[in-house]
């Protein structure tokens, strides 16, 4: 059996070194602090221009990786370095940067700032090894051709400074030349010589083998193919820990792992439920068999058993090396690398979630009354006029233990008659479905115009009450009455409410307390960024948050901005933003396409067409005779334009034809119309759903395996990728996405713990096998390796979904003994993602 590698818990960030994770490689806080800037990288003592020049170019590099031109790469760079924002690159300057739109700048933005990173470093290790002495031709051009900071800290790894080793100070005892004598003939006897000499020897070839640039990235890659995470459960930790029961007896190889069970195993082994192993094979071993690690140590330095009278020390120092050294570092380097992938797709999936949200439909500018539900202290109520301004706020106790039924009736029923209440926002906590009776018993007994009720996600609403900027908006209300406001003004308007909430505390992420809190911050912040652009503000009625989402505009400006309109009154046109003290001209430039003034003085500023082109649509009046009231929205007029007469010097064909679709539907929302769910009547526990009943719902979360459906039971129902569709499904947002309402079936309930599984296919029949929708294993890892060669148990030592990806058992590779091989798969893939800790 091949050695195992347990690893310490997972403490680093993911924001460290790519893939060069062990101890030994971490980097030294000055060398990190002194390394120099790219663009300083050409005055550095180890390097010279012809270095710089011969390396491929980042913008090269980037251009390659997004299929796209060198020129366009350039062009975005110099805007982005110049201060420009990614919004605003991609929608006014799309003729300097050749149409790039916002995925792709933003993709190239991530990958500028890591290729920068990667050639600072090299520079700072350029400095250090010809600073000792030891750079040469070929160390250079190995330095320079390093693409990954992983391939250029293993290069580095020899020169770095380290603590005195055994190897160091087997070296100053004088046992290099054994060491030397020995790989370099075999026939060498080591019995000639002391143990401390041998033992000296040894750990100066082992350090050899371990600082080998080239044998590292070939076994780390060795490794990540071919081996394994194992879990077992510690012991006397079954009860507590059994929400992680499926990682009991568990196993999966390294590629084939998705993110949300990377995340769990991480989370089970730091709540000290989980003993993970990292496997460096999955093979069998004969006795006395030595593993393929060791077989390629041995190839890389010529060490072959020929009977030779060193040939059994050297491999007994190969795999020395291979145990005590390098399985070691490398196990560490695959725990972060499996950490590092596991959060990019958890925050990915976070991200995407967090934009359908910011973009869901608004109810609009209606009269709306937040429900904040509890049952000891009450359901707190908020009304909230068409502005979002609260107008009235009361505290009733309706339910359990006050039990306060008809008076708590009597106080709604006077608010939506007093203030007309065209919408009831429910929140989703504790409390909800009795509250949502209680809305329904309300709505029944008013005999017209009617309100009608949504239930919806209260989530971040307890963290705006209590922020300083919750106390400046409403600085005499109660905090516990702010969440129902909160609630309120996020059913009229998603975006500009949820704005004001950490992106992190709004909860639609899967282990998103599990990742790194540096990545996950940039990457909302970059969804809420391009959110707010996409849909454009009004410059006379947004808050300072949302204000300070928009392009250009820093949270110090955006106060500067409100505090003007507080004194000035409202702005009557864009250029009147030029007297806000700090907005400068290169912030006017970032944000007034952005920047929305509605009945102001040029009907053009309720329009996305930047105040720089304004001179186009001038030219486009003169040619079709017509004023500008006459030209908006005229379709038939519009249509019949030319993009291509009204080109200049400075606006091409892409700009001038945004301008005309602009003019056609100015200041239109991309955002969809305002539908609500109706969730059924008596349904309003799990215990109350049956298989086969169809039901209306709200689509609360998308992961890479499904989405999670609120029907209106206090827990989402899950809906696996593999029911979703007839037809293969390779990405659950090409189906739904948070915020729609969708029709479910019910497949399985399992009320003991609370778990729900969905179909959007309503033809499927509650306990038939899995049918169509392609085939998908849990998480999507139904991929064959090479040769059709899988090895020993496939995902878990549980049963998996029926009918997902399932087969033959698989030969092991090579044709050694297949190692504990997994059980036939059984049950519902739906089920086999609930077990596995979601849809809690």
């Amino acid at each position: 059996m091949s050695a195992v590698v347990t690893t310490a818990p997972e403490t680093a960030s993911a924001e460290s070194t790519e893939n060069a994770g062990s101890t030994e490689k971490a980097e030294s806080a000055d060398t990190v602090t002194d390394a120099p800037r790219a663009s300083e990288a050409t005055s550095a003592p180890a390097t010279r221009r012809s270095d710089i020049a011969g390396h491929a170019s980042v913008n090269r590099r980037i251009a390659d990786e997004l299929a796209v031109r060198e020129s366009q790469v350039r062009a975005a760079v110099e805007l982005l370095d110049g201060g420009s924002t990614v919004p605003f690159v991609a929608r006014y300057r799309k003729e300097i940067t050749g149409g790039l739109d916002d995925a792709q700048l933003r993709q190239l933005d991530e990958r500028l700032h890591y290729l920068r990173e990667l050639d600072e470093r090299r520079a700072a290790i350029l400095e250090s090894i010809d600073g000792q002495g030891k750079l040469d031709d070929a160390l250079r051009g190995q330095i320079m051709l390093a693409e990954t900071k992983a391939r250029l800290e293993d290069i580095y790894l020899p020169y770095k400074p380290k603590r005195r080793t055994k190897a160091q100070i087997a070296r100053e005892a004088g046992h290099e030349p054994v060491a030397d004598a020995l790989i370099g003939d075999p026939s060498t006897d080591p019995a000639q010589y002391s143990t401390e000499q041998l033992d000296g020897a040894r750990a100066i070839l082992v350090e050899r083998f371990a600082e080998d640039a080239d044998l590292v990235g070939e076994l780390r890659e060795l490794m990540w193919n071919r081996g394994q995470v194992v879990s077992s459960v510690r012991a006397g930790k079954e009860e507590a820990g059994a929400k992680f029961a499926d990682y009991f007896e568990f196993n999966e190889p390294f590629d084939r792992l998705p993110s949300h069970r990377i995340l769990a195993l991480l989370r089970g082994e730091k709540e000290d439920v989980l003993s993970l192993q990292l496997e460096p094979d999955t093979e069998e071993l004969e006795p006395g068999q030595r593993s393929i690690f060791e077989g390629r140590i041995a190839v890389r330095f010529d060490i072959r058993d020929e009977n030779r009278a060193a040939d059994k020390w050297l491999l007994d120092t190969v795999r020395w090396a291979w145990r005590t050294k390098l399985q070691v570092s490398l196990g560490i380097d695959t725990r972060m690398r499996l950490r590092q992938a596991a959060e990019r797709d958890a925050v990915d999936v976070f991200a995407a979630n967090l934009r359908d949200l910011l973009l869901a439909a608004p109810a609009g500018t209606r009269t709306t009354m937040g429900l904040d539900p509890g049952y000891r202290t009450g359901v707190k109520v908020a009304v909230v006029d068409g502005t979002g301004k609260a107008v009235a706020t009361e505290v009733i106790y309706p339910h359990k233990p006050q039990g306060q039924t008809e008076k708590s009736l009597a106080v709604l029923g006077a608010l939506v008659a007093r203030f007309k209440v065209d919408l009831i926002a429910i929140g989703n906590g504790t409390a909800s479905r009795e509250t949502d009776a209680l809305a329904v018993e309300l709505i029944s007994r008013i005999p017209e115009n009617k309100p009608t009720k949504i239930v919806v996600s209260e989530a971040g609403a307890s963290v705006y009450s209590a922020s300083a900027y919750a106390t400046q908006e409403l600085p005499d209300m109660d905090v516990s009455l702010r969440g129902a406001v909160s609630i309120a003004r996020r059913l009229q308007d998603p975006l500009a409410e949820l704005v004001k909430i950490d992106p992190k505390s709004i909860g639609v992420g899967q282990y998103q307390h599990d990742v790194s809190e540096t990545l996950l911050a940039r990457s909302l912040g970059a969804v809420v960024e391009d959110a707010v652009n996409a849909v454009g503000v009004d410059v006379n009625t947004a808050s300072v948050p949302l204000l300070s989402r928009v392009s250009g505009i820093a949270g110090s400006v955006a106060e500067s901005i409100v505090a003007h309109r507080d004194k000035n009154g409202p702005f009557r046109s864009r250029t009147a933003l030029r007297e806000v003290p700090r907005l400068g001209p290169k912030a006017f430039e970032q944000c007034a396409g952005f920047l929305r003034i509605r009945g102001g003085d040029d009907p053009l500023d309720t329009s996305s067409v930047h105040p720089e082109a304004y001179p186009v649509v001038r030219r486009i009046l003169e040619s079709t005779g017509k004023d500008v009231a006459e030209i908006i929205g005229n379709t038939t007029t519009l249509r019949s334009l030319r993009p291509d007469d009204f080109v200049d010097e400075r606006f091409g064909v892409p700009t001038v034809t945004d301008i005309i679709s602009e003019l056609d539907k100015p200041g239109r929302d991309p955002r969809p119309e305002f539908k609500t769910a109706e969730f059924a009547a008596g349904v309003e526990k799990v215990a109350d759903l049956k298989p086969g009943m169809v039901l209306e719902g709200v689509v609360t979360n998308v992961a890479a395996f499904g989405a999670f459906v609120d029907v209106g039971v206090h827990q989402d129902g899950l809906v696996h990728v593999s029911a979703m569709s007839h037809n293969f499904v390779k990405d659950p947002r090409e189906v739904v996405k948070s915020g729609d309402v969708v029709k479910v079936k019910v497949l399985e309930v399992d009320v003991a713990r609370q778990r729900i599984g969905l179909t959007l296919r309503l033809d499927d029949e509650p306990g038939a096998p899995a049918k169509g929708g392609g085939d998908r294993r849990t998480g999507g890892e139904a991929k064959q390796r090479d040769g059709g060669g899988g090895r020993g148990r496939q995902g878990s030592g549980k049963p998996q979904g029926q009918g997902q990806g399932q087969g033959k058992p698989q030969q092991a590779r090579g044709g050694g003994n297949q190692r504990r091989n997994a059980p036939a798969p059984t049950g519902s893939m739906a089920d086999a993602l609930r077990r596995a800790g979601f849809g809690k």
